[in-house]
């Protein structure tokens, strides 16, 4: 029998942070984890889910809750419905050009609702009234309004998320995200950590972007969601998820 497979921190990225930097964010029943709901939707599962885990999965996120399993490409049983996929992919720094950034200010809670409409009109990803308690977020103010943004994430040992990066439509072609993505790389490597960060496997501009700052693709991942089962199912069973 061949010895398991070696996991990488990155390979279940929530479980490592709520595990570790974050574990003052858990909320845990059994082995499963979660962020509290108004800081990020992200969820942890086990490497390798039992039928307990998935039962206190759903009992943490409620009867026929719609929950996000982002990087999970194991098996659902029989009565959960998965409702959504984007495949992904992982980058991580390879020779990022990080930089502080004289115009990029730090965003607290008082700037929440500004970041929140930015969010909305540019629709990065989730964010929510305390995900800026995650990390370190940054911003770029031109007359006094929020035109740009990115900050922290997810924080597995010895690494940290760039996320939430965002430019408002009518200040695009500036750079502005690039700036921002390498002053936030740069707070990350003075903390003696790697940056690294998640999009759409669609998201081919982004891509590019990332891959002329210096990210390079670490692996192939997918953003799933699924429906909890309205009650206990007595049948079980694990079906794959293609």
């Amino acid at each position: 029998m061949s010895a398991p497979r070696s996991r990488h921190v990155l390979d279940n990225p929530a479980l490592a942070s709520l595990t570790g930097p974050h574990a003052h964010f858990a909320e845990r029943r059994g082995r499963v984890l979660r962020y509290p709901v108004d800081v990020s939707p992200w969820l942890a599962l086990p490497d390798e889910p039992e039928e307990r885990d998935w039962a206190d999965l759903a009992a943490l996120a409620g009867p026929h809750a719609e929950i996000p399993l982002p990087g999970f490409r194991g098996e659902v049983p029989r009565d959960w419905e998965v409702t959504a996929r984007v495949e992904g992919v992982q980058f991580v720094d390879d020779g990022l050009a990080a930089a502080p950034d004289a115009e990029a200010v730090r965003l607290g809670p008082a700037d929440v609702p500004e970041m929140l409409g930015l969010v909305a009109r540019t629709q990065p990803g989730p964010f929510l009234s305390r995900t800026v308690e995650l990390g370190t977020y940054l911003g770029i103010r031109r007359g006094g309004a929020l035109v740009a943004m990115a900050g922290e994430r997810l924080h597995p040992p010895g690494w940290t998320e760039i996320s939430a990066v965002c430019t408002d439509p009518a200040f695009r072609g500036e750079g502005l995200a690039t700036r921002l993505i390498l002053a936030v790389a740069h707070g990350i490597r003075e903390r003696g950590e790697t940056p690294f960060l998640h999009t759409s496997a669609r998201n081919t501009t982004a891509i590019r972007l990332y891959e002329s700052l210096g990210f390079r693709l670490r692996r192939r991942t997918a953003f799933l969601a699924a429906r909890a089962p309205r009650r206990p199912a007595d049948d079980r069973a694990a079906v794959p998820v293609p």
